[in-house]
């Protein structure tokens, strides 16, 4: 049996050795990496003998576009966001998926029925959803604590610098929020050049005291080392700095952003059948809900969402901690993937004049 070989180079000079069977998987590297090492890469290479090779990127539909787009196509799977999975479909540098060839659940369900609404597209199969959230250190705050976007607005009440995410996605959905306006009329709002301006102008409000974080390993550190107090991150990232190095974060669920994220297999994937195998056997309802137990985002398929047990190494359960459950969705909001394949590049370009202003 081979082994499960782990490449944590930078994808740039990232090399896979050609083999007759293995699948040379993109993600996203911490602990949301480890969780598909875990629960999907060494499984399948116990059960199948086809190796996994695993290695990061900040983002991977950046690579995946590139490596198309020159012809020299190096990874079978990858790991990407919803929005990034139907712009690169839509652009042709996807394979498509047939959703017949997915694991069905255990009562018969067909993969498609058992999925949530979007969970699988023409060349997308989601993998997790996971949330855009606030998060705050419980010991820089002993009285009162942030609540929601209007605090990590509020720089006299919560004083220190925040993280962001470097970028338009999320941010200007969280400072409309931060701006009073309610969840369900983000997008509504965001749709008009008045919104778009009322976003930059809250974030305006805070913009010398943000360090803009690309990776999502970057907040906890910065959090941990104190040079922010608050930050906006991947609940899954927090969750884990919290979990297993005993950090004082505090996730806010008021006002978080939700997105599906998941496999993709590029054009011209050199092992095409391999990754199809995987894929198959990393999004069956177990898989899935094992995933759920290293890092804390919720299960796509519902019959997984049912069977996630306790925190990986603990007696918790992970439940409470997913942010699908029902009491994080309060006022949560879901990302409009109609949005952000129209407007991604034209409001990343302000983004990018606005932030170099």
């Amino acid at each position: 049996m081979k082994k499960t070989l782990i490449l944590t180079s930078a994808l740039c000079s990232m090399a896979f050795a050609a083999s007759a069977q293995e699948v040379n998987l993109l993600s996203w590297g911490g602990a949301y990496g480890n969780s598909h090492l875990e629960a999907y890469a060494k499984p399948f290479t116990a059960e199948t003998g086809i190796a996994v090779n695993i290695a990061d990127a900040d983002n991977p539909a950046t690579p995946i576009k590139a490596m198309v787009e020159a012809g020299n196509v190096t990874s079978d799977v990858a790991s990407v966001e919803y929005a990034d999975a139907v712009r690169l479909c839509d652009e042709g540098l996807l394979e498509e998926i047939d959703a017949a060839s997915l694991t069905a659940a255990d009562d018969g369900t067909t993969a498609a029925d058992d999925y949530i609404e979007g969970g699988v597209t023409d060349c997308f199969v989601a993998t997790d959803v996971y949330s855009m959230v606030e998060v705050y250190d419980d010991s820089k705050f002993p009285d009162a604590k942030p609540a929601g976007p209007a605090d990590f607005f509020d720089l006299e009440a919560f004083p220190g610098k925040r993280t962001m995410r470097k970028g338009a996605k999320f941010n200007l959905e969280f400072a409309l929020m931060a701006d009073g306006v309610p969840a369900a009329e983000v997008y509504e709002v965001l749709s008009t050049p008045e919104g778009v301006d009322r976003a930059f102008a809250k974030l305006d409000t805070i913009k010398n005291d943000v360090i803009w974080w690309e990776a999502g390993a970057q907040p906890p550190q910065l959090l941990a080392d104190g040079e922010v107090t608050m930050a906006y991150a991947f609940n899954g990232r927090i969750f884990d700095a919290a979990m297993k190095d005993n950090k004082p974060f505090k996730i806010v669920w008021d006002g978080q952003i939700y997105e599906m994220e998941g496999w993709v297999i590029p054009k011209g994937a050199p092992h095409m059948e391999d990754a199809l195998k995987f894929i198959a056997f990393s999004t069956a309802p177990a898989n899935q809900a094992r995933a759920a137990e290293f890092i804390s985002y919720g299960p796509p398929r519902k019959s997984a969402a049912a069977i996630v047990g306790n925190i990986e190494g603990t007696e918790e359960p992970m439940g409470p901690h997913l942010p699908t459950t029902e009491a994080n969705m309060g006022n949560a909001l879901g990302s409009d993937l109609d949005f952000w394949v129209d407007h991604d590049s034209e409001l990343n370009e302000r983004f990018n004049a606005w932030l170099a202003g």
